[in-house]
């Protein structure tokens, strides 16, 4: 029987669902020392089965092709071409900001969203009027990387002074190594590193609202689940950001699924 395999990747974490015989086979494993490659490989050797492969992927793709992976060991960055011709099967590997949003804009049943996720890192994707607003090689709001304020330290993609320095969850981490704050868990209960991640989300959300003017605006990721007060702390602040008529028909909500990055994935086939 022909099966199917899913894959969120991101800076953090690997999770994948195996659909095989009227089963999902799950996985959640450390994504800092896996080759994205030698993963699916692994897989298809147990499972040779596997007609199709979806990936939400934590950096820049371009048909097929990883642009960008600062945070993930990718041995191949031409992965569709790879897998299709080697193992004759699909593979549709997109952002994953761009495969939550496709699955976040079916759970609102919106066609004016906006959904920004912060986790390891910051991402934001934007469907307007029932498209994905992907740019002309598919790294359209790119919102972790907008320039905010030099930071003590480099981001992945080699600036210092990205937004993503200040608001995410390995910024939090590096903000706490950097004022040598101990902690056993990386998380915002020192109100110095509270107030820098604060002000940075706030500026990144209010950038977001303005450039998309989207009907609904979805925040998600790990730091937001974690933190699910910060929802109400942007619902009060957002209104000295952001024109009025721009908010008037806003709604800032909370994500509702479980993982909309491998959620997305399954809408790529």
């Amino acid at each position: 029987m022909q099966s199917k395999l899913f894959i969120d990747i991101g800076g953090t974490n690997l999770r994948s669902e195996l659909e095989i015989d009227n089963k999902i086979i799950e996985d959640n494993i450390s994504s800092e020392d896996v080759d994205l490659i030698e993963f699916i490989e692994s897989k298809l050797k147990i499972y040779p089965k596997i007609s199709f492969i979806g990936i939400s992927f934590a950096g820049q793709v371009n048909n097929g092709i990883i642009i960008s992976s600062p945070n993930i060991k990718v041995s191949n960055h031409n992965i569709k071409s790879f897998f299709e011709k080697r193992y004759n099967l699909k593979l549709e590997i997109d952002n994953d900001l761009n495969c939550a949003i496709r699955a976040e804009s079916n759970y609102f049943n919106s066609k004016f969203i906006t959904a920004i996720y912060i986790g390891t890192g910051l991402g934001c994707a934007v469907i307007d009027n029932g498209k994905l607003v992907t740019g002309v090689n598919n790294q359209s709001f790119e919102l972790g990387h907008i320039p905010y304020k030099e930071a003590p330290f480099k981001c992945g993609c080699g600036k210092n002074n990205c937004i993503e320095l200040f608001a995410s969850g390995k910024a939090i981490e590096k903000w706490l190594d950097y004022k040598n704050i101990s902690y056993k868990n990386i998380n915002l209960e020192n109100r110095e590193i509270e107030e820098i991640f604060k002000q940075a989300l706030l500026r990144a959300v209010s950038t977001a609202i303005t450039l998309s003017n989207s009907k609904i605006i979805v925040l998600g990721g790990g730091v937001i689940e974690k933190n699910p007060y910060l929802i109400d702390w942007i619902k009060k602040e957002i209104k000295n950001q952001v024109m009025p008529n721009i908010l008037k028909d806003i709604k800032i909500v909370s994500s509702k699924l479980k993982n909309g990055a491998i959620d997305g994935s399954r809408l790529l086939s």
